[in-house]
């Protein structure tokens, strides 16, 4: 038997980075260059050191890779929606990685026809993803977009559907998305800047034109903002929405005429958010103004619409955060969320009818779907819990019939809902907020010190992790684990104020609130520390970090997926994708409050000699999103202290970015990978 190899330790070549009178030493900095032969050959190493040391679990990963692959149906389609006269469905076949594309005119009874096969296009791809179907007015155009490479810059794609022809011409380094104007011959979308990849600019392309000859409609010049274009619902209005992470702004066009001059619906006010909606001769407004935290519903004139003229539909409410509408002839749908759980209410617009639809757990997901028809009394809404598969239901408004379209299929034979229990229990911080978390687990896995238990959480850009069913989670849950959601500040869980109170410089409630929910649970005797595992992805990788810093003893293993870890070098250099946009979300560290108040959780800054928590990190050679020297650097300087002597490992996917493997099953060996590390410090061996 060959000895296992040692880490890898990376050079050491000092460089200070200075700012605010304050000096920070970076040894590892020489690792933000993938051009560089010795930064390759270092996560080469580390990549093999990480194969060596968990070879004795490689059939474990290939067995939990079969299992979770023999859960999901693979010859499987979504339900089909109707748009323009046609249905579309999306299917996959047995033993394909990637989606395939049809449609059939006017009934599902009639040919389908095939618009895209994306088996046969990824063949020569290690990475490959289409996005941004969009079907012109006259139904014989589709515009697409394609990344091979993981980075999110998309070449912009024409298919002629009546030839099965593509157009030559190819836009690159778009969004992937686009639209059609109503002529059928004119299409916008978004430019990337090819260094920071913020989406900047809104160009006009016509068919069968160059590329190069195309007109820019509207470029963004604040670099905090990012640009999109897309056309209202009722096909009338064609948008540019420029957004940043608290303020947005949007122009109008009529779609009939494409050449025309866009129009300001309301200018940007800092701090002002609000999204547009139209119908028959008005617009509807879901925004914060005039001091609506939770947000509200408003109403204008097509031709009066700035806020000035804006009269509220639903007013601001203290305890319901108004997180979405649908707007049918008959029907206004509303999404709301109140004490943490979804709600969707429908109203009647004449006033004749107003109610909820029935939701009985506290660990549910309610979400509506794709309705674009306005003309129907049908709503399409998704639902599952944690312990129920997800379902797509349509729900006759007027006679409130609901009919199950599609039950996800959870195969092997081994599922029965009746296995599995959850809860909600709430986690008292150290400031006496009271923190709720979801939980799910066997009946038959009992509450002890002894158990098991992988804490998830996010926690950032208010953005909620609803209580959601995995077919995935199973495997964890069937070797004895209790799995939870800790629906920290950062989030929008309890309404706007709960994301407020976790950004900017009230970012470590987020930290703290995820250590105070992990000693709950010790406490509470539902784990304990030598059985307690965390995991978080990007801003969740960041949190990872933090809490290893603030408190690693809690945790016995760490699984941190792409993790967001050198927050302050990334947030000082404005050359890195999405930085400038991020200032609101954590600060900008040009000035010396943000600066000191980053630098003082940043985890790569924080890395003391002490032992941490056993740990798997992941990350992407071409994440456009984390770069992948931030996790290589934090690996880095962890392995430099001393007193670590957990297990630790670097894995780089070297040809995947931030969303890891494209194709449905190698995704499921990158999970795989994760139990396995997970389960082996559980010394679970099958």
């Amino acid at each position: 038997m060959s000895e296992l190899p040692n880490a890898p330790l990376a050079k050491q070549q000092p460089k200070n980075l200075a700012i605010h009178d304050d000096v920070r030493v970076d040894e590892f900095y020489w690792l933000n260059d993938r051009e560089n032969p010795e930064v390759i050959d270092y996560l080469n190493k580390e990549n093999e050191y990480y194969n060596a040391h968990t070879a004795h679990t490689k059939n474990f990963q290939v067995d939990l890779f079969e299992e979770m692959k023999s859960r999901i149906k693979e010859d499987d389609s979504s339900v089909p929606y109707k748009y323009n006269g046609y249905w579309y469905i999306t299917k996959y076949e047995k033993g394909k990685d990637y989606p395939i594309y049809t449609r059939k005119k006017e009934t599902l009874d009639a040919a389908e026809e095939l618009l895209f096969d994306c088996n046969e296009m990824a063949k020569n791809h290690s990475y490959f993803r289409l996005v941004g179907l969009n079907i012109s007015p006259n139904n014989e155009l589709v515009s697409y977009g394609i990344d091979t490479t993981g980075r999110r810059q998309y070449g912009l794609h024409i298919k002629d559907l009546k030839t099965n022809t593509i157009f030559k011409e190819e836009i690159s380094n778009t969004t992937g998305g686009s639209t059609w104007a109503n002529d059928n011959t004119t299409l916008f979308y978004t430019l990337k800047d090819e260094t920071t990849l913020r989406s900047e600019a809104i160009y006009k392309h016509k068919l069968n034109t160059d590329p190069k000859l195309d007109t820019l409609v509207f470029e963004e010049t604040d670099d905090t903002f990012g640009v999109s274009v897309y056309k209202t619902k009722s096909n009338a209005y064609l948008v540019i929405g420029s957004y940043s992470t608290l303020t947005s702004e949007f122009q109008i066009l009529n779609a009939n005429t494409p050449d025309g001059d866009f129009k300001v619906f309301q200018p940007r006010i800092r701090g002002l958010e609000y999204g547009i909606s139209h119908f028959e001769d008005s617009f509807y407004i879901v925004s914060n103004a005039d001091g609506a935290q939770n947000f509200k519903l408003s109403k204008t004139s097509e031709t009066q619409t700035e806020k000035k003229y804006w009269t509220d539909v639903i007013p601001h409410r203290e305890d319901v955060l108004l997180e979405d509408i649908e707007i049918f002839k008959d029907f206004l749908v509303v999404s709301e969320r109140k004490n943490g759980l979804n709600q969707i209410h429908i109203t009647r617009w004449d006033g004749t009818d107003s109610y909820y639809l029935p939701f009985e757990s506290e660990t549910y997901t309610a979400y509506t779907t794709t309705n674009i028809d306005f003309d129907t009394t049908i709503l399409r809404y998704g639902y599952q819990s944690l312990t129920t598969p997800s379902s797509i239901i349509d729900f006759d408004m007027v006679t409130q019939s609901k009919t199950i379209k599609k039950q996800q299929d959870v195969l092997g034979g081994e599922f029965k809902k009746e296995n599995y229990t959850s809860e909600r229990i709430w986690a008292t911080a150290e400031d006496g907020t009271q923190i709720p978390i979801s939980l799910v687990r066997r009946v038959d896995t009992k509450k002890s010190s002894e158990t098991p238990l992988l804490l998830y959480a996010y926690g950032s850009y208010g953005s909620t992790i609803d209580p959601y069913f995995s077919t995935v989670r199973l495997s964890l849950l069937d070797r004895g684990f209790i799995f939870a959601i800790a629906h920290i500040r950062g989030g929008e869980y309890l309404g706007r104020q709960w994301y407020e109170d976790g950004k900017l410089l009230k970012k470590k409630n987020t930290f703290t609130d995820f250590v105070d929910c992990s000693k709950h649970l010790i406490r509470e005797h539902y784990t304990s520390a030598q059985h307690h595992y965390a995991m978080g992805g990007s801003a969740g990788g960041l949190l990872m970090g933090a809490v290893i810093n603030l408190a690693p003893e809690l945790y016995n293993g760490v699984v941190a997926q792409v993790p967001f870890v050198d927050v302050v070098t990334t947030m000082l250099d404005d050359s890195i994708p999405l930085t400038t946009g991020e200032y609101d979300e954590w600060g900008n560290p040009n000035e010396k409050e943000s600066y000191d108040y980053m630098k003082s959780y940043s985890p790569y800054d924080n890395v003391t000699n002490k032992l941490y928590p056993n740990m798997l990190v992941t990350t992407g050679l071409h994440d456009s999103q984390v770069q992948y020297w931030e996790p290589a650097k934090w690996v880095a300087r962890l392995r430099a202290q001393t007193n670590n002597t957990a297990q630790l490992y670097l894995k780089t996917n070297m040809e995947a970015g931030h969303g890891g493997a494209s194709g449905r099953f190698e995704a499921l060996k990158e999970v795989a990978a994760e139990y396995a590390f997970l389960f082996d410090l559980e010394s679970i061996v099958k």
